[in-house]
């Protein structure tokens, strides 16, 4: 027997407390090996070549998370890896690299099949190792995902603010500029000496731009119409084509502006035409303002609800809808950037459902997601929510090209992945699955050439 390695394992801090008989036991039927730094103990995809007890130096396991090598877990002196009694692990999901020279006691896959009967004691402190390896294994992939999702959420997020952003400074700098115009205009204005019956008309041309209710949405091609016939009129009354642009934005008609040619001599016109233009020209950009600002506002909430971060970290009644149209909000960047449409259809009575939001969120993040890359430019995508007994079912229905029969058994397996390389990291279906779990609720899944349904049930609060 030899003597040493005994010693060694008795000094072991994770086999050590193990009965004498069990240690020799390993002893007899173990090999030392050592591994020089650099080198690797197995890589990804590789059979695990049994157990291994660290008797000195380090190693580190590293996983392939979306093209880059992340490292998850690492071991040392005293530590246990490799292949673990009930583990239904064959092959290695990563690179395991030597850090420093590395000795360990390597126990055969055939004898590691013998431990439960041959070393109880040390069997029973494995298992505790196996299920922290899974646990630790675990956070990371739930980690990266997380990191992930918040990354394409981060992209389009940024891209939706910065259309509004940008149109809110744009608006206020012009505003500026048409503030000074609009004070000459008044001053214009008032010097015109208009009497009280021609302001009266003046005014009445003036209030289309503050009944916001009567303001149209109009094509491209319907404003450029607009706006030339406007410009054709104005120049047909010596005034300043310019004021066509802020007329075109309002209700203002010809015929009315035909009226008050009418009532008014030429320089009252000018002086008329160029007040009201400059009035509307600065309530439309106020408008222009204000509209921006809602929108960054409604991004900020869609984000606000979508993360819960301002709810405790425990299950309460979560409204599905809600939480849908906060998702839909934070993928609408990618959906325009593919012409794709989506549609929720969440009925107003909807149930409520007692989860962690934060997490069904996360979700029908993923699941959008991926509805989104299988469809083609122009796709559909459908979401929808009804109450079904106790449970409330929530469907995400594409219309790409479907899920292989062949492969439709595995995509909530981790690590497996439809998408091209650096595309998908095999993980949003596998933290789908363990979320819905996690919030008592049950997924599956039905696919055809032209149609893919995930369904989500959960159970009412």
């Amino acid at each position: 027997m030899n003597e040493d390695l005994l010693a060694r394992l008795a000094a072991h801090r994770t086999i050590g407390t193990a009965p004498r008989a069990e240690l020799e036991w390993l002893v007899a039927h173990g090999t030392i090996e050592r591994f020089e730094t650099g080198q690797y103990l197995v890589q990804k995809g590789d059979p695990v070549l049994g157990l291994y007890i660290v008797l000195a130096g380090h190693v580190s396991h590293l996983t392939d998370q979306g093209g880059t090598w992340r490292k998850v877990i690492e071991w040392r002196e005293g530590d246990v890896t490799g292949r673990l009694p009930y583990s239904r692990m064959t092959v290695s999901p990563g690179n395991s690299i030597v850090e420093a020279a590395t000795d360990a006691l390597r126990i055969d896959p055939r004898d590691v099949a013998e431990l439960p009967m041959a070393c109880p004691h040390v069997t029973a402190t494995l298992v505790h190792v196996m299920v922290d390896r899974a646990r630790t294994f675990k956070s990371s992939d739930l980690q990266f995902e997380k990191m992930a999702s918040l990354g394409k959420l981060a992209a389009g997020l940024a891209h939706e603010l910065n259309n509004p952003a940008s149109a809110a400074a744009r608006g206020a700098q012009l505003l500026t500029d048409m503030l000074a115009e609009s004070d000459h205009a008044s001053r214009a204005l008032g010097a015109a000496g208009l009497t009280a019956a021609e302001m009266t008309l003046v005014e009445r041309i003036r209030a289309t731009c503050l009944d916001t209710r009567r303001v149209q949405v109009r094509t491209p091609l319907e404003r450029s119409d607009r706006e030339e016939a406007l410009v054709e009129w104005l120049e047909d009354h010596d005034a300043d084509p310019a004021f066509a642009a802020p007329l075109a934005e309002t209700d203002v008609t010809t015929e009315v502006l035909d009226e008050l040619a009418g009532a008014l001599d030429q320089e009252k016109l000018g002086a008329a035409l160029r007040s009201v233009a400059a009035g509307c020209a600065v309530r439309g950009l106020a408008r222009d303002i204000e509209r921006a600002a809602s929108r960054v506002h409604s991004l900020v909430s869609a984000v606000k609800g979508f993360t819960y971060m301002d709810q405790a970290s425990v299950p309460e009644p979560v409204d599905i809808g809600k939480g849908l149209s906060d998702t839909l909000a934070l993928m609408a960047a990618k959906a325009r950037g593919k012409s794709a449409s989506v549609t929720v259809d969440v009925p107003r009575d909807l149930p409520r459902v007692r989860a962690f939001g934060g997490e069904l969120n996360q979700v029908w993040a993923n699941l959008m997601d991926n509805a989104l890359d299988a469809v083609g430019q122009g796709g559909t995508v459908k979401v929808s929510a009804l109450a079904n007994g106790s449970r409330v079912v929530v469907k995400v229905i594409d219309d790409g090209p479907g899920i292989p029969a062949e492969m439709k058994s595995r995509i909530f397996d981790p690590f497996f992945t439809t998408k091209p390389v650096g595309q998908g990291t095999g993980l949003g279906l596998d933290i789908v699955r363990r979320l819905v779990d996690r919030n008592e609720g049950l997924i599956e899944v039905e696919s055809e050439p032209g149609r893919t349904e995930f369904r989500v049930a959960l159970p009412v609060a």
